[in-house]
């Protein structure tokens, strides 16, 4: 007893002295944003490389604490003590606050991810999700098939990086945790056929979006967008690396290291599929449906994918339509009352805030890191670098290290794009390629990033802390990234 209470004592402080330690380098940092902001701000002067200190503060607070809420906050107060006075602080955080609810792309986001969440609980509730489970395991056998067929869902599912991970996490959660596969690998399969596939598939929202801002920046003429986006797929060597990559680590031919390994190895030694500090994140909805069929979860997923594609690509309308749609269908069968159903949407769509904070948290970084000029400061820097043999391979390390700094893994691009491709026209560079590098960059961000929006999607479909999935899976991002680079500078 003496001994186990010395050893309480000494752990509470070993806490209090980290604590300490938080707080004197938290203290630090805020004196150091207050002297950039007497000695930039006050003058409207470039913030230059003090401009990465939100994003820095960010990324180390997140690795050490493991919290990515808080990590973000504490960056955008960095920021906005960098930019605005002490007498002025709450007045911009308000500000900054109303700014991201207000942005039209954000409120897209909220709705569209809190409906995804309505159908999947509304699929779950009717036993969809369990009859799926039980079909997979029962044509999928070993645990490496069932991991291969996660992949293969994840091809087939292309329309957008959000509908990929939230439908195919959720669905494949019974199956894997049948084989014995950590949740931790399902996420790193998951997250990895999401935003790498949407940007080899001309059909894709991302396919849309970019096209579209090649025609605004010039690069391509009127109509042309989506001509140049195809010509520069080949080019989009990040998304293939990744696809090869995660193929490799689910055959074992490359091995399992790090964290990842460490959580193959929990479930192997203890059967547990979830850390015991992410058991808070592991929710599913209970099934009101004993006995379900698979047409109750392949009508509702396949009406989500085809009004989707019928309503332009907008998953928001096609959410919409698939909850009507599915709603009709089950009352039909009488599945289950009205008032069952309408519970499981609502529901699905509350538990969809926790990530959509994190989301929130991201884009108010992405603000504040617009008023620094972060991103034109990062362009700017490397430009010294940008011949036309390293072009390729250093707008690619450049806009993907700042995709992942910042979780903005378009917004920056409208930034950037108009910067890199007159410089490459300029050099006489191979634009598809050029424009290849561009879009692995965002594609890499949308996948590595701790606090982005597939990242933090993955996680929660799969029932596990974003920072858990983040790290874990972080080793085969930065090994797909590297032999990107490689292929870049060849191609060059």
């Amino acid at each position: 007893m003496i001994k186990q209470s010395r050893a309480i004592d000494l752990s509470h402080g070993e806490k209090s002295y980290i604590d300490k330690k938080v707080a004197l380098v938290s203290l630090a940092i805020i004196v150091i944003s207050i002297f950039c902001y007497n000695v930039f701000g006050l003058n409207e002067a470039s913030y230059g490389i003090w401009s990465l200190l939100p994003a820095a503060v960010v990324v180390t607070m997140a690795i050490y604490t493991k919290r990515t809420v808080e990590s973000l906050f504490v960056g955008v107060i960095v920021g906005l003590l960098m930019t605005e006075s002490p007498a002025d602080f709450i007045p911009s955080l308000s500000g900054i606050f109303l700014t991201v609810f207000q942005n039209d792309i954000v409120a897209w986001i909220f709705i569209a991810c809190g409906l995804m969440g309505s159908i999947i609980a509304l699929v779950s509730c009717a036993g969809g999700a369990d009859a799926f489970g039980h079909w997979i395991s029962e044509k999928v056998k070993s645990r490496k098939g069932t991991l291969f067929a996660t992949m293969g869902l994840g091809l087939a599912i292309f329309i957008d990086d959000y509908l990929n991970a939230l439908t195919i996490g959720s669905s494949m959660r019974k199956a894997t945790d049948k084989v014995k596969v950590s949740r931790e690998f399902l996420a790193y399969v998951v997250d990895s056929t999401a935003a790498p596939v949407c940007i080899i598939l001309p059909f894709s929202t991302w396919a849309v979006f970019f096209s579209g801002l090649l025609e605004e920046t010039g690069a391509a003429g009127e109509g042309k967008g989506m001509d140049l986006f195809i010509s520069s797929i080949p080019y989009m060597i990040y998304a293939w690396v990744c696809l090869g990559v995660v193929a490799l680590v689910i055959n074992r031919n490359i091995p399992l290291f790090g964290k990842m390994r460490e959580a193959e190895e929990r479930v192997a030694k203890t059967g547990e599929l979830v850390h015991e500090e992410d058991a808070k994140f592991d929710e599913e909805v209970e099934p009101v449906v004993a006995n379900s069929n698979m047409f109750n979860f392949f009508v509702p997923i396949g009406s989500l994918i085809f009004f989707t594609w019928i309503f332009d690509i907008d998953i928001m309308a096609g959410a919409m339509a698939a909850i009507f749609f599915t709603v009709i269908f089950y009352a039909v069968q009488n599945l289950m009352p009205m008032s069952k159903m309408f519970d499981a949407i609502m529901s699905g769509f509350i538990g969809m805030i926790a990530p959509l904070g994190t989301l929130f948290c991201g884009f108010m970084l992405a603000e504040v890191n617009d008023s620094l000029g972060t991103t034109n400061y990062v362009i700017d820097a490397a430009s010294n670098f940008m011949t036309v043999q390293y072009l390729p391979a250093v707008v690619f390390i450049t806009m993907a290290a700042l995709a992942f700094a910042t979780a903005s893994f378009w917004g920056i691009f409208v930034v950037g794009m108009p910067i890199v491709i007159p410089l490459a026209t300029t050099l006489d560079a191979n634009l598809p390629l050029v424009v290849g590098a561009l879009i692995s960059a965002s594609a890499f961000g949308s996948h590595a990033c701790f606090y982005g929006d597939s990242t933090v999607l993955s996680a929660k479909a799969c029932g596990i802390s974003p920072m858990n999935h983040a790290l874990t899976q972080l080793p085969y991002t930065l090994i797909a990234a590297a032999i990107s680079v490689v292929f870049f500078l060849v191609l060059a």
